[in-house]
């Protein structure tokens, strides 16, 4: 790894990570997103989007398909619930690519809630990245639905200490 992109991906200065397009389109080939609430102006991925200025989390998002790829600072755990939020609403799909920290509070509030969770194999390259991602990466899929079950029950394990 370069050290440029070794710089790039192990700061903390920026919590943008940009969407790989080609991984994006596959999504949206799928789900025909019309929603981008969180990016720049340079990575919109939809003709509707909020920026930092716009303020996503502020926004109402019914109605849309949503594409969301917050930042993955501190505030991912707004990201999340408000995705989570959105996604009860009516009419109302919000498909979220996330750091796959499943040992987080927001990871077992919000997430283990979704309609549906996919661990992404390998790790993405981000951006203009010439290296992968020092992280696994998941899409979590909130529309309003019961959460995924496995065997009827909620995929909650509880570690007894």
């Amino acid at each position: 790894m370069d050290k440029k992109t070794q710089k790039t991906m192990f700061s903390s200065k920026s919590p943008e990570w940009e969407t790989p397009l080609s991984f994006y389109n596959k999504l949206d080939e799928r789900w025909n997103f019309t929603l981008d609430p969180c990016c720049t102006n340079e990575t919109a991925k939809c003709a509707t989007f909020f920026t930092e200025k716009d303020n996503g989390l502020e926004m109402d998002w019914k109605g849309h398909r949503v594409f969301m790829n917050p930042p993955y600072g501190r505030s991912v755990r707004m990201w999340v619930e408000k995705a989570y939020n959105e996604g009860l609403k009516h009419d109302t799909v919000v498909v979220c690519l996330l750091p796959a920290r499943t040992d987080t509070r927001w990871f077992h509030d919000y997430c283990m809630k979704a309609q549906s969770i996919k661990f992404i194999k390998g790790r993405l390259k981000f951006g203009e990245a010439t290296a992968s991602a020092p992280f696994p990466s998941m899409l979590v899929v909130f529309n309003g639905r019961e959460p995924a079950t496995m065997y009827g029950t909620p995929n909650i394990f509880t570690l007894t200490r």
